[in-house]
């Protein structure tokens, strides 16, 4: 699973409950037919389990979520079924070489789990999908929580025609039961773990494209956003192309979907064969620059192998899944974006990681440990690993980890043993340094290929700026040993650097000599002098877009002269860029305001709309600009906090609402709805709002009217919070 891109998050897979279930019975198959009444939010199951005993036993436990009711209607067993309440027990005396089958037909109204979006809302996106990892597929089927149970699902889902049904497998037919149904059959060849189990609903077209093996790549989007499909999907085909053979095991599924959804809880899913992403990377050219779907595409694609193929036993060794798709998705970057930008990935996760290091760290081999640590520390231990036993052994290594354990559930100790026996070298003092010991090693800092660039000039600079210790730290220790200089002689050195790294930056378009720039503009001095508009009027002059929004960023008093190279940053093919400039220029000059807002008026930036809730904002609060359209841009910029938007579109409208002191009654009863959300940090945030709101007593009058606009359950909640 691929962290969230703003907010690096942990969910980890809950590696709990009946391991040893998996050495008395052997779940073979799951044929699991489907029902989904989307706008009761409830979904009926008839779903046949083929198993086998591999040891004498007598209870076998299925696990089992918010069931509304069960009927068992076939077993071939003598005994009995129990409900547990969360599991249901199979009571019988089982004995080894049996096999059997029991049906179950499941009503329930996942709260979790399964998610109906927009389905009693006016407008919006209707959709239904699935996320099993960290909140159990077996809360809308009965099903495993165990990691290690592997079962072989066939899906066939009954839902309205007028929609797309989307699940794990091959497509094999669809049938019309009656005039506004059809019935889809999905057909899977290959066991997975349940968390894995994926469904995904709405209104969507595709594009196909077929793999240099043959495998075809199904991707889907909206189909009022056709014009984002290539952005978001651009390199898709070329970064599974490159991915099978550079793990050089074949992609063990029939074939590859990828689905964006609504509202989803976390960036990308992996589910098998089919990855569920967030449909904030459906996106277009602009928002490509920053924001794009590649590292996420190919963080998810490599899950396909590391976690869906072979899935680590416990979270113990959950850096086998993350840790992998993680280093892999860096090897399709530098495939696309080459060798520089590889290792100024690297390098900057190994800043994060020299940050975390310097309280207690974090073991590898730690299941609590954080996502960097699961992550990123994973991907260095991997890189480290390869440079130390040598790339043919690492890659045969990994071959045979992967074809060892295949549909099967794995250990560090079995990679690493493997490791050994392809090196022919002992790791044990390499598994105690990097996996075991919470604490990096002193070498994890002598990363020095990165910025050895062979020119003296340069190599005595990056001395002069403080050695390799992360740009951030560099520019701070360039500023220390200047700080006897005057500003204006600070503002010469960085007008050095910044040319000294020009020609980088333009030719070779190297993000090392990008990211020294970026920070050194970043750290110009604060007062004013000739030589630091020359500086500033340098660093516009690199054309660089992320140069460029440095200076948007940071520039927040804005020198008369460099006004007019300010402005041209609105111009800039960037909508991070677009809006601090934007914000910028109208605070800097009042007399321009109207020119600003009327060159920007027709932008709507990401699919957050970050940067047209702030225009609605300025235009409203713009003395003489918006006239008779005041209300209309007020009304625009309310109507966004309604629940049929994205959250992340709802979140911008409530901070913009809550800077302008203008919530109506209905903006108050959304944030409330907001509050319950399915995503919880949207939920966190607007929970931390409506608490803020709720200690302003001028808001009392408003929340007893707003309470006549919400639901049961959202009044519920408000009571609740109102209560001391």
């Amino acid at each position: 699973m691929m962290k969230n891109i703003f907010t690096f998050f942990i969910c980890c897979v809950a590696y709990v409950g009946f391991a040893q279930q998996t050495t008395l019975v052997d779940f073979k198959t799951a044929t699991v037919d489907i029902v989904i009444r989307p706008e009761i939010k409830q979904v009926g199951i008839d779903v046949q389990y083929e198993f086998e005993i591999l040891k004498d036993t007598d209870t076998i436990f299925i696990d089992v979520g918010q069931v509304s009711h069960y009927e068992v209607h076939k077993q071939t067993f003598k005994g009995s079924v129990e409900d547990l309440g969360d599991q249901l027990a199979l009571k019988s005396r089982f004995k080894k070489g049996e096999k059997h089958t029991i049906g179950l037909v499941w009503f329930t109204s996942p709260t979790k789990a399964m998610y109906f979006i927009d389905w009693n809302t006016v407008g919006g996106r209707k959709q239904v999908w699935t996320q099993g990892q960290g909140k159990y597929t077996s809360n809308w089927l009965p099903s495993f929580d165990d990691v290690n149970e592997k079962v072989e699902f066939d899906f066939s889902i009954t839902f309205d025609k007028n929609y797309e049904v989307i699940a794990n497998g091959k497509l094999i037919k669809k049938e019309s039961p009656n005039d506004s149904l059809t019935k889809w059959y999905f057909d899977m060849k290959q066991p997975m773990s349940s968390y894995l189990a994926a469904i995904a609903i709405g209104k969507y077209k595709k594009k196909v494209v077929t793999s240099k093996s043959g495998i075809p790549l199904e991707m889907y989007y909206y189909p009022d956003a056709e014009a984002k499909f290539e952005p978001t999907y651009r390199h898709t085909k070329r970064i599974f192309d490159f991915l099978e053979e550079e793990i050089g095991v074949p992609y063990p599924w029939q074939n590859y979907k990828q689905v964006p959804v609504k509202d989803f809880l976390y960036s990308g899913m992996e589910n098998t064969g089919t990855t569920i992403f967030s449909d904030s990377f459906l996106i277009d050219s602009t928002s490509y620059v920053d924001r794009n779907y590649i590292n996420v595409n190919a963080h998810e694609l490599a899950h396909q192998w590391f976690g869906d193929l072979v899935t680590a036993k416990s979270g113990t060794h959950h850096w086998l899944q993350e840790g992998f798709a993680t280093y892999y998705a860096l090897l399709a970057e530098r495939e696309i974006f080459g060798d520089n930008y590889f290792h100024w990935k690297l390098f900057k996760s190994a800043m994060q990681l020299k940050a975390l290091n310097e309280g207690k760290g974090e073991a590898l081999l730690n299941p609590k440990a954080s996502s960097l640590t699961f992550y990123q520390k994973g991907a260095w231990v991997l890189h480290v690993l390869r440079s130390k036993v040598g790339e043919k052994p690492f890659k045969r290594a990994v071959q045979r980890y992967l074809n060892t354990y295949k549909f099967k559930s794995a250990e560090t100790n079995d990679f690493i043993k493997i490791v050994e026996e392809e090196s022919n070298q002992k790791l044990d003092d390499f598994v105690q340094t990097w996996l075991v010991n919470p604490q990096l090693p002193a070498s994890f800092y002598n990363y020095e290929t990165l910025l050895t660039r062979g020119s003296k000039e340069k190599e005595s600079l990056y001395d002069y700026l403080g050695g390799i210790s992360g740009v951030p730290a560099m520019v701070a220790q360039f500023r220390t040993f200047n700080s006897k200089k005057e500003n204006s002689e600070i503002c010469l050195d960085i007008s050095r650097a910044i040319n000294l790294f020009m020609n980088d930056l333009i030719r070779e378009k190297d993000p090392i000599a990008e990211e020294l720039i970026v920070n050194l503009v970043k750290n110009i001095p604060k007062e004013n002098s000739e030589e630091r508009i020359q500086t500033y009027k340098k660093a516009f002059a690199t054309n660089n877009l992320m140069v460029r929004q440095a200076i948007a960023q940071t520039l927040t008093e804005i020198p008369v002269e460099l006004k007019s190279d300010y402005e041209t940053l609105l111009n800039d093919a960037s909508y991070v860029t677009k809006e601090a400039a934007l914000y910028n220029l109208w605070a800097n000059f009042p007399a321009d305001q109207k020119k600003y807002l009327d060159q920007t008026k027709n932008i709507h930036g990401f699919n957050d709309k970050s940067l047209r809730t702030l225009w609605l904002t300025l235009a409203i609060v713009t003395k003489n600009y918006s006239g008779h359209d005041t209300p209309r841009y007020y009304k625009e910029l309310s109507d966004y906090t309604y629940k049929s938007n994205h959250f992340e579109v709802r979140q911008n409208a409530f901070v913009f609402i809550n800077e302008l002191r203008s919530f109506s009654d209905k903006n108050l009863a959304d944030l409330v709805n907001g509050a319950i959300h399915h995503n919880w940090r949207f939920a966190k945030f607007c929970r931390n709002l409506l608490d803020t709101i709720l200690k302003n007593p001028s808001y009392t009058e408003n929340l007893e009217r707003t309470k006549k606009l919400l639901t049961e359950k959202e009044l519920q909640f408000l009571e609740k919070r109102i209560k001391p």
